[in-house]
């Protein structure tokens, strides 16, 4: 496959997973030899994701069984960038935790203590959100007390969506929504269109000039635009026209 004059104009690529690299289960069409053929021109690629339903291993497993080599290092998760936040502002304290099971190892390994499960739930000095399958009332209504006790809110992004293959399913930002409609409270949030995740994957990557492909104009665009970096929008997930 032969680089178009455009993308031979890059150096690196950071590419989001959900709706571009990938659709559930399925990569998209073309997407492992294209990759292939980005770094058989010497091209550098990393990955940059809001999904934090899985753990760091789990997206390396799903890029192999597509056809796409990578390794931990190539792979910037949200659950992973939220562990580092969680650490540097407050290991040591207690947490609330609405997300799926690796996320709240993530909480757990930043140093902080999970309160789910405990009569002590509802005073916990941090509440951290991701998106989830699984969410109830009573995660909602102890959410909202801890917080409206004090407690900081973190969250991993506010995507309305993600693409499944079935189509369009409730993302992050509807459960962030919810919170901090009923607690009064305003989340910190970790992923795009904050530049963070971006940030680490150009430490990984090193210098260069880099574009950004993602499916979403409100968090893939917007933090490419944010980072300082050229960004190229796919219609393979979350915008259509």
């Amino acid at each position: 496959m032969v680089l178009s004059e455009r993308i031979a104009a890059y150096d690196q690529f950071i590419l989001d997973l959900d709706g571009c690299v990938w659709v559930g289960e399925e990569g998209t069409p073309g997407v492992a030899g294209a990759i292939d053929a980005l770094r058989a021109d010497g091209r550098r690629v990393a990955f940059a994701t809001n999904d934090p339903r899985s753990a760091d291993e789990d997206f390396v497993t799903k890029l192999w069984s597509i056809g796409v080599r990578a390794s931990l290092g190539d792979v910037v998760t949200v659950g992973g960038a939220t562990r580092y936040l969680l650490h540097e502002r407050h290991s040591g304290r207690t947490a609330f935790v609405i997300g799926a099971d690796s996320f709240r190892r993530h909480v757990a390994e930043a140093g902080l203590h999970v309160l789910n499960g405990t009569d002590l739930a509802s005073r916990a000095d941090v509440v951290a959100v991701a998106g989830t399958h699984g969410i109830d009332g009573d995660d909602l209504r102890l959410a909202m007390l801890a917080l409206r006790r004090g407690a900081d809110l973190v969250a991993t992004s506010r995507d309305p969506v993600y693409p499944t293959a079935e189509g369009l399913a409730p993302g992050t930002g509807a459960i962030v929504a919810a919170v901090e409609y009923c607690s009064g409270a305003t989340a910190t949030i970790v992923g795009k269109p904050e530049v963070g995740l971006f940030e680490t994957a150009l430490d990984r990557l090193g210098e260069g000039e880099t574009l950004v492909v993602g499916d979403r104009l409100d968090s893939d665009v917007a933090a490419a635009a944010a980072a300082g970096l050229d960004s190229a929008l796919v219609l393979t997930g979350g915008t259509s026209v």
